[in-house]
């Protein structure tokens, strides 16, 4: 691993690499068939499988060899052993695409003390669970000084439908230095399209919907899919009017969004803190853009009745 390299450039290409080995274990176990699902909570949606454990443990270990110093805060609990972890799970090489790049100015001095790394092994789990495969990815998302600067997001079952044999697609960005393993798109001008949650709709994130008039609403699971849609054109915003979502959710995708201009805050317009040491759900909602949207506008079209149910 080049050590001239500055510090955040490369942890962004080891969480590539190590986004990418997640999903080979996610697509193993359900070729095996043994989910080893458990409710995590109350929620009937909020499950987790051996697929969401194993893939952390890749993550975390693999991240953890490299990056002794760094924080990493992952969805299935804040146990970092990596004893037990298979030496194949572990990933010895980083990314060629990333190390290419020339790191910005404003993070060639980072810290490790000043870097958070957020990691969702398995985003979109009860989709992953019936079948809905392309929901699914793996998110890390890199956070300095509480800021989403960057972040990675893996799609292990990309384009499955036309080749079952895919290997997937990874994404990564970095503010200021772009982002790699895909191509933007604009979306269409000539309507307003806005993705939301699949699952967890209730009253006030339909009453939401309904202020900003979209002419579609495009309803899918997980956090990392939803914005995926805004990448890629699909979509010009990403509105979830509950307390549903937490930082791990929302870190990678809102640091490779940033990393394309685009925008996500709360429901109030207000940036979420991803310091190492903050409550993890976004209690205040999820609200992202692409840079061809005015956020701000967009923000100010709820109504503060439905404003004042996400008080901080």
């Amino acid at each position: 691993m080049p050590q001239t390299s500055p510090l955040l450039l490369r942890l962004l290409a080891c969480s590539t690499t190590a986004a990418f080995q997640a999903g080979k274990i996610i697509k193993d176990i359900m070729a095996k068939g043994e989910l080893g699902i458990v409710e995590k909570g109350s929620d009937k949606n909020d499950l987790q499988t051996e697929a969401d454990r194993s893939a952390q443990k890749c993550i975390v270990a693999s991240l953890s060899r490299l990056f002794p110093d760094v924080t990493i805060i992952g969805e299935e609990g804040p146990d970092n052993d990596v004893g037990d972890v298979p030496l194949e799970w572990i990933i010895k090489d980083l990314d060629k695409g990333v190390l290419a790049g020339s790191c910005p100015m404003e993070f060639s001095g980072v810290k490790a003390e000043d870097v958070v790394v957020w990691v969702d092994p398995l985003d979109g789990t009860s989709e992953y669970t019936q079948g809905l495969l392309d929901h699914v990815t793996v998110l890390i998302g890199l956070a300095v000084k509480g800021k989403a600067v960057g972040g990675v997001i893996h799609q292990p079952y990309y384009n499955y439908k036309i080749n079952p044999e895919t290997e997937g697609r990874t994404l990564w960005g970095l503010i200021g230095l772009g982002v790699g393993g895909f191509t933007p798109s604009d979306p269409c001008s000539d309507k307003f399209i806005v993705t939301t949650t699949r699952s967890h709709a209730d009253v006030t994130v339909l009453k939401t919907l309904e202020t900003l008039k979209a002419d579609e609403v495009i309803r899918v699971g997980g956090a990392g899919h939803k914005v995926l849609l805004l990448l890629e054109g699909k979509a010009h915003a990403y509105v979830f009017a509950s307390k549903g979502c937490k930082r791990w959710d929302t870190c990678a995708p809102e640091g490779v969004l940033r990393a394309l201009g685009g925008v996500l805050t709360d429901i109030h317009g207000k940036e979420y803190d991803y310091s190492r040491d903050v409550s993890y759900p976004n209690a205040q909602g999820v609200f992202a853009t692409l840079k061809q949207v005015n956020h701000a506008d967009l923000i100010a079209k709820i109504p503060r009745e439905l404003k004042d149910r996400f008080p901080y």
